[in-house]
């Protein structure tokens, strides 16, 4: 180094800046492609998973059960679900029912006293999805996540009840971590 220069040409702040600009437009670069690691190849798989819905009228799920059963009678899979007006790659294949329960706790003193009684006319479902994911690590149908304790929307091409509750899912070859 001669008269602060690096080799004698290029001065030493010169040639820091010019490192820094260059780790800089780098790090930018990644960040905007996604690029920051190994690059964790999107598999497909076929899931199937269960979601509950509480305190339906017992109307509502003879409905449902009639579109299930139509659906499989004409050769499909079940009801098909969608998401944002687009059909998804994936069906209900079974709701079961059963009495909804009614849960109350009232306070004696210090202690708790929980009450459970029956839903009148309510019902409690527990529906069987089966359908395709593109990607097994996020886990994602239309715009929804599939996560075990996840709300929930349970929409077809003929009905929609929300706040359902992922009770299991099974990913097809085992969960997305063993893929």
């Amino acid at each position: 180094m001669k008269d602060g220069k690096v080799f004698g040409k290029i001065n030493i702040i010169d040639l820091l800046v010019l490192i820094l600009a260059v780790v800089i437009v780098a790090a930018v670069a990644l960040k905007m492609t996604g690029h920051l690691g190994a690059a964790v190849p999107e598999v497909g798989t076929n899931i199937t998973y269960t979601v509950r819905v509480e305190r339906i009228d017992a109307d509502v799920y003879e409905n449902v059960k009639s579109f299930i059963d139509e659906a499989k009678a004409a050769g499909k899979a079940g009801d098909q679900l969608m998401s944002n007006g687009a059909r998804l790659a994936a069906y209900v294949t079974d709701v079961e029912a059963v009495p909804a329960q009614e849960k109350t706790e009232m306070s004696v003193g210090d202690n708790y006293v929980g009450i459970v009684t029956a839903g009148k006319d309510l019902l409690d479902l527990t529906f069987t999805v089966e359908g395709y994911v593109a990607n097994n690590t996020k886990t994602e149908l239309g715009s929804q996540e599939v996560r075990v304790g996840k709300r929930h929307i349970v929409k077809t091409t003929h009905f929609e009840l929300e706040n359902g509750t992922i009770l299991s899912c099974e990913w097809e070859g085992g969960t997305s971590a063993d893929n």
